[in-house]
């Protein structure tokens, strides 16, 4: 991909992020008051701009609803064509049982006086079934005598206490206890008939019992005052007490009806995006400025950006769900992640901008706010290394005691003890340090999917029994040498200006593997025997400037990492291969040579660890030349190196600034008099 492509890809992810945010963001108002219990209103006096009602809290509203439920009276239903169907059961069964005694004398009286024995059963069974059978269900068994139910006859209803009816219980001890004092003969003739006849008559209706609830609970009053247009609901500097805290909580819910009942979708949507913009805006300049060369390529930048998108989103899900939290959203993942593959500035960076986008989706509140800026700085802050299990679990530990710590700060300002902690936090915070587990596996996974350079990785890199360094030292071991002083010289300067010294060190090892293909054209490689001998100036210079492509070509084939060719291709930057281009001036005059022909293709370093290793190169090649390498004559050919880099414009896209490179410079110049220890000559004694 061009670079001019991968611009303009670039400002495609950067819209599509902030429209795919924007399109998260809850279609409806926010109230402009952040408030607690317990904490002082910091805002201006505040007066009602409406009329609005006083809430009750959820808490009086179940208090209310359950004295209604309490006294709420059941209904059961009569059923009144049953007494009837009793009664003419009953003739049809006396008759049939008088019939059975013809010729009995044990029930004489029944059989001289039938009418009186008729008319006294269905007498009974009128009382009985007039008076109400009821079949209570178990919710209503063992009730107080005055317990009332409303019974339902047709279109009539009648409340009556249950102490006025009777059960299948006490209707049989109705038989028992009337009958024998009957004035009947032989009573005990009636008694199985009535009590097959008994039954209930009066039955619980579950319909009409739901319905007439649901009708008393729904005008179940929800508002306990009201507070007129101009009227002071809370002035500055009042501590919010209940009271107070169900006045602005009801002016909340009343200005969010109110107001989204007016607004428009379009004007909240362009707000959202205005938000949106403005802090992907300012992440965005702040990575201009400060982080251009780390995320200098599409797939960096891509990478960054979709942090921003993915916890959003995260965000999105947790408040769209109940069961989900933010709390339980592991934010510590992206510093930490993003540090191990650039540096900790970015991290932080990157994390408040992250945090600050989610703050505008979650309900949580400033709380949640503070506490995942604050972890994130310990993230950072902290010493994780994917390298060290052990230490990335003990650093994982303190980011969890971060968070509860602050969440006991923040009860304790609250509330005013820790005893009102929130154990669901704390159950969703143990969620997220469990999550942030997995940034160990995905530093690998990512670094492969986006082509980064691990520290992992690096550390693989630099065994001497990869096959490329073992193939450079039995091909070229002079070089490989040349390498290793590179190497050393290199991350000496990198850790003194706190560049990434391991990159750099590995970079070195790499840098010259081109110079395997003709390894007898280089100085360090030659046995007394010159090959540049049967060349011209321009083959050779030729030979010498294609180690460069040689190595790019040798390091895609064994699939080292894109910074670590990147290394290969600008060690050298666009220098001119001084040597064989004055002899060529000699060969043929000045005229005659096209100077193009003896310059490095670059391009020139960026980075600062490009810039050391550059300058590292070629102070390590130019100080063998020294033929008596005093103190002085190694610091004026370092300085000599650096005078002639700076104006070939070598350093001219470099981050390395001339504070940095000065220190440089002196490293190198301590490193190589301690090379070829160098000692000051002291002056000798008079006799």
């Amino acid at each position: 991909m061009s670079e001019k492509l991968q611009e303009v890809a670039k400002y495609l992810i950067v819209l599509g992020v902030i429209v795919l945010i924007s399109t998260l963001f809850p279609n409806n108002v926010r109230f402009k008051y952040e408030y607690e219990q317990g904490k002082v209103w910091s805002y201006n006096n505040l007066s009602a701009p409406f009329d609005f009602t006083i809430l009750k809290s959820e808490e009086e509203i179940a208090k209310d609803r359950s004295e209604r439920e309490k006294t709420f009276s059941p209904y059961y239903q009569i059923k009144t064509d049953l007494l009837q169907q009793r009664l003419d059961s009953f003739d049809l069964i006396f008759d049939q049982e008088y019939q059975s005694i013809q010729g009995n004398e044990q029930f004489s009286g029944v059989l001289n006086y039938p009418k009186r024995y008729r008319k006294y059963g269905k007498d009974l069974l009128k009382q009985a079934y007039e008076r109400g059978i009821i079949a209570l269900i178990p919710e209503h068994r063992g009730k107080e005598d005055d317990f009332v139910i409303n019974v339902v006859a047709g279109n009539v209803t009648e409340q009556r206490a249950i102490s006025n009816l009777r059960t299948m219980e006490e209707a049989k001890e109705l038989l028992s206890d009337e009958l024998p004092y009957s004035p009947l003969q032989e009573p005990e003739f009636l008694y199985p008939i009535l009590l097959r006849l008994f039954s209930p008559n009066i039955f619980y209706s579950s319909e009409l019992s739901e319905q007439f609830k649901a009708d008393l609970l729904a005008d179940l009053p929800t508002t306990k005052g009201l507070v007129r247009k101009g009227e002071l609901v809370i002035k500055k500097g009042d501590v919010i007490g209940e009271e107070k805290l169900e006045k602005l909580n009801s002016f909340k819910i009343a200005y969010l009806r109110d107001v989204t009942k007016n607004r428009s979708p379009r004007s909240v949507f362009l707000g959202y995006i205005l938000l949106t913009t403005l802090i992907i805006g300012v992440f965005l300049l702040y990575v201009q400025r400060h982080s251009a060369i780390q995320i200098k390529y599409f797939n960096q930048f891509l990478f960054l950006f979709i942090w921003l998108a993915l916890y959003s989103y995260l965000m999105y899900v947790a408040e769209s769900n109940d069961v989900l939290s933010g709390y339980m959203i592991p934010f510590c993942i992206a510093p930490i992640i993003i540090k191990h593959f650039f540096n900790g500035r970015l991290a932080l960076f990157t994390h408040v901008t992250v945090v600050l986008l989610a703050s505008f989706l979650s309900s949580l509140g400033y709380e949640f706010t503070f506490m995942q800026l604050i972890a994130g700085i310990v993230a950072v802050l902290g010493s994780i290394d994917s390298r060290d299990l052990s230490n990335f679990f003990y650093s994982i530990l303190f980011i969890f005691a971060t968070y509860v710590i602050a969440l006991a700060g923040l009860t304790l300002i609250q509330a005013g003890n820790i005893q009102s902690i929130d154990w669901n936090i704390i159950r969703f915070i143990g969620i997220n340090a469990f999550l942030i587990l997995l940034a160990y596996p995905l530093i690998p996974l990512l670094e492969r999917l986006f082509g980064f350079t691990s520290a992992s990785s690096l550390l693989e890199l630099s065994d001497m029994n990869r096959p490329l360094l073992r193939e450079l030292t039995n091909k070229a071991p002079g070089t490989f040498q040349h390498s290793l002083q590179v190497a050393n010289l290199s991350e000496a300067a990198a850790r003194a200006i706190d560049a990434n010294y391991l990159l750099v060190k590995v970079a070195a090892l790499y840098h010259d593997i081109g110079k395997m293909r003709h390894a007898a054209y280089f100085i360090e490689n030659q046995n007394g025997i010159n090959p540049h001998k049967r060349l011209s100036p321009l083959e050779s210079a030729k030979v010498i400037i294609d180690h460069v492509t040689e190595g790019i070509k040798l390091a895609k084939k064994h699939r080292l990492p894109k910074s670590i060719i990147n290394f290969i291709e600008r060690h050298h930057g666009t220098t001119r291969v001084e040597y064989f281009y004055r002899q060529q001036i000699e060969a043929e005059g000045e005229e005659n040579t096209n100077e193009a022909d003896f310059h490095y293709p670059g391009p020139v370093p960026v980075s600062k660890e490009e810039t050391i290793m550059m300058i590292a190169d070629s102070v390590e090649a130019a100080c063998k030349s020294i033929k008596e390498p005093t103190s002085e004559a190694v610091d004026k050919m370092i300085d000599s190196i650096v005078e002639r880099k700076l104006a070939s414009g070598q350093f001219e896209k470099s981050t390395l600034n001339f504070e940095e490179l000065e220190i440089c410079k002196n490293i190198f110049k301590q490193q190589m008099h301690s090379i070829y220890h160098v000692r000051v000559e002291y002056p000798e004694e008079e006799s």
